[in-house]
């Protein structure tokens, strides 16, 4: 059976989800694949957590999409900004669900094209949080940074609480979104 890399970066990042520092040999055992066949598909761990970085943010980018975060600025309407800003949170959710390895994994800070690509999803967000700002759905005494911040603080908590098992799936998005919005709202 012929394994893809898309297979395995999906099963790799499963395994590291659990086990955030797990070689690439745990890796390939977790994939159901040889070391050698891990490694024609990503030559070091570096080259498959940059590969799972992108995917993260393929993800995040079609949250965005998703929750019409650009068409909500672009309105200044409060119900459409509040509707985009809870789609985003969910949506946020559950990537941070699938893809919460990449949330924490330090290596990504060397990839200068992967970060560049961050600041830009980021730089949406930020306008999204000002926005809601201006509109009285978030509170306007906090650093719109501040807000971010508190965001992401909340996706990687969310991802260890799953980890160890403290929250069920079927409730992240409903704690995620009210912890936030309690927060910042």
């Amino acid at each position: 059976m012929v394994v893809s890399r898309e297979q395995i970066a999906a099963a790799a990042l499963r395994h590291l989800n659990q086990s955030p520092t797990a070689s690439m040999e745990e890796i390939a055992r977790a994939a159901g694949v040889s070391r050698a066949t891990l490694h024609r598909h990503f030559a070091t761990r570096d080259e498959l957590v940059s590969a799972l970085g992108w995917r993260a943010m393929e993800y995040w980018e079609r949250a965005q999409k998703q929750a019409g975060v650009a068409e909500a600025i672009e309105s200044g309407d409060p119900r459409t900004l509040e509707a985009a800003l809870h789609a985003l949170v969910i949506g946020q959710a559950e990537i941070a669900d699938e893809h919460g390895f990449t949330l924490t994994a330090n290596s990504l800070l060397d990839d200068a094209a992967l970060m560049r690509r961050i600041d830009e999803l980021e730089e949406l967000e930020l306008k999204l949080f000002a926005a809601c700002q201006r509109a009285g759905i978030l509170r306007a005494d906090l650093p719109v940074r501040w807000i971010s911040n508190t965001l992401y603080g909340l996706l990687v908590a969310a991802v260890e609480s799953l980890r160890r098992g403290d929250v069920a799936r079927r409730d992240l998005s409903r704690l995620l979104l009210e912890t936030f919005l309690r927060g910042t709202a």
